[in-house]
Formats: C-alpha cells, structure tokens, sequence
C-alpha cells in the first residue's frame, strides 16, 4: 500500500479479507499513518516506496491523494509489479497521459478505483438501456468537504468535480456515451472551511456523441452527504441511480433494485487480486479508461474557471 489514509485502509481491509492475500507493506510521507496500518494488518512499514518495492511484492496500491500521483506510478510499473490507483488518477492531464502512455508500453496490469462500475444495478441499467437512444442524463454530487486538509484548496485536490464527481461522470459515460462538450459555471465561493479555494457549487452542461444532453450539479458545502448519483432519461424510460438502489419507471410503472455499497467496493478489489493471479479478467476500469473519465473531470473544471465550452482531451492510448 502507497498512501495509508482512509482510502488505503478501505482497501487494506477488503484485502486482508480475501482468500489467500496478504498486505505485507505500507509507505506514507506521515510515518506514523504507515506504521499504524501496518500494524493494523500485520504488515511492514517502509520509510519510501523504493524500499517497500524491494519487499517481494506481486502487486502494488497506489492511494495518495490527487496532487501527490505521479512518482509513485512511475516506480510500480518499472517494477514491473501490476497497479492499482485511486481515482483521481492525478491532479492534472500530463501526468495522467504519461502514466498511461508508460503502463501500456509496459504492458503492466492495471485498475483503477471507480468502483461503481460494479454495481449491480449499473448493469441492469445498461441492459434496460441497450435498445434505447439515451435523451438526457441528470448527475449530481451534493456533499461535505472531506475532513483532510488537502481537499479544500485547488491545487492539492483539483476540486469537487475531479475529486468527488468524477464517479459521476464515468458512470455517465458507461450509460450514456463518450462526452464531446462541456460547458460549466462555478460559483466562486468556496466552502466555509478555513483556507479554501475550490468553488462551493459548480453546475455543468454536457453534450454527448450519441446525441444526448446533460447536466452535473456538485456542491461541497454541506454537512453530510445529500446525494450522488444519476438520472438518465430514454423512450419509455426513466432510471434513477445511487450507490444504494435503482429506480425504474416505464409503461410497467416505477419499481426499486435495491444495492449495497460495500459488494462494489469488495468487488473491485476482488477484480484486480483475481487478474494479478490469473484467474480473472473483470477489471472494468484498466488506467486508460479512467483516463477518457479523468479527462471530462478536467474539462468540467477547465470551463468553470474560463467560462468557455470545452473538448475533453483524448489520447490514444490501448486499455492497459
């Protein structure tokens, strides 16, 4: 485990819990976070990622946050080990691109953390979608400032909807189509919490290849978590997506999928241990698809500062 906070706990834990893994290392900038996870599952403390790379590894998680990715990657994949990251991949595009460009010329197995995409209900939803043109998609993050000291300011987190909504809008591209254009607003009043230069609210357009529109409203200046997830609207057909449930309304009239949160959570992890060994190929998000995802996150927060309509970035990149 690079990075031993609270998204490398989650993880260190889920980990702990499958047959036959073992967490055997953690490294952290804060020595006593490494030290206390560690011991948390019996592992070792490394004082860098050099030396925990030199512990025998057969696969490595990098959870730093947005605008400490980079370094770390680079060293995974010239281990040759197989990666996982947290989302956000970065704090920017360059790094993001480069690291892409490194793990498919290694040819490294990689995943990233948009555990959504293992809902359950998110592939019912594709199903009730698949002969459907999608018309229009509704998203929204409506939360919290996080209580870590990086979040609040642009240059360590990137803001809301790279840090938070990006869940949003990659499960947006699952259903609805590659995103073409957005345009965005922010309100450029940061939330009540000292320091802080991010925008409190930001409200986006987004335009479709398909021919869909769009919309993402993300807010960060509550004090609990109001909601997140998706509306997407089709012939016939209303779905209404979070974490915890589906609601499906058509000519049959409305009915609810329930889910939990934490099988996804489980499952992405299981996903990429089953890869590692061989005896799976369910990584539904390699680096360079969170990559296209990373770069909507990027555009959305590109025209909220510039106030023009923007191209999210592409590159050609294979999944890896």
């Amino acid at each position: 485990m690079i990075g031993a906070g609270g998204v490398a706990q989650r993880h260190a834990r889920v980990l702990s819990e499958l047959p036959g893994v073992q967490v055997v290392g953690v490294t952290d900038v804060v020595a006593a976070a490494a030290q206390s996870l560690a011991d948390a599952h019996g592992a070792q403390a490394y004082p860098d990622v050099e030396a925990l790379l030199g512990a025998g590894l057969d696969a490595a998680y990098v959870c730093v946050p947005p605008f400490a990715h980079g370094a770390a990657e680079r060293a995974v994949i010239a281990a040759d080990l197989p990666l996982f990251v947290e989302k956000p991949i970065s704090l920017d595009w360059d790094t993001a691109l480069e690291i892409a460009g490194l793990a498919a010329k290694s040819n490294v197995l990689t995943a990233v953390g948009h555990h959504w995409r293992y809902l359950g209900i998110v592939e019912q939803a594709r199903a009730l979608l698949a002969d459907r043109p999608v018309r229009l998609v509704s998203g929204a993050w409506l939360d919290k400032v996080p209580p870590v000291a990086w979040w609040p300011h642009r240059d360590r987190s990137g803001g809301p909807v790279v840090e938070q909504a990006a869940h949003v809008l990659d499960l947006a591209r699952h259903l609805a189509g590659e995103i073409t254009e957005v345009t965005a607003v922010g309100n450029g009043m940061p939330p009540p919490v000292e320091g802080a230069d991010v925008d409190g609210a930001t409200a986006a357009t987004l335009r479709f290849a398909g021919g869909a529109v769009g919309t993402l409203a993300a807010t960060c200046v509550l004090g609990w978590k109001e909601r997140a997830g998706l509306e997407i609207y089709a012939d016939g057909l209303a779905l209404a997506l979070t974490e915890t449930g589906l609601v499906v309304r058509d000519a049959d009239g409305p009915r609810t999928v329930d889910s939990d949160p934490e099988s996804a959570r489980i499952a992405v992890d299981r996903a990429f241990i089953d890869a590692v060994r061989g005896d799976g190929d369910d990584i539904r998000v390699p680096y360079a698809e969170a990559l296209r995802t990373h770069a909507v996150a990027l555009a959305v927060a590109e025209a909220a500062a510039t106030g023009r309509a923007v191209t999210p970035r592409t590159a050609e990149a294979p999944n890896a």
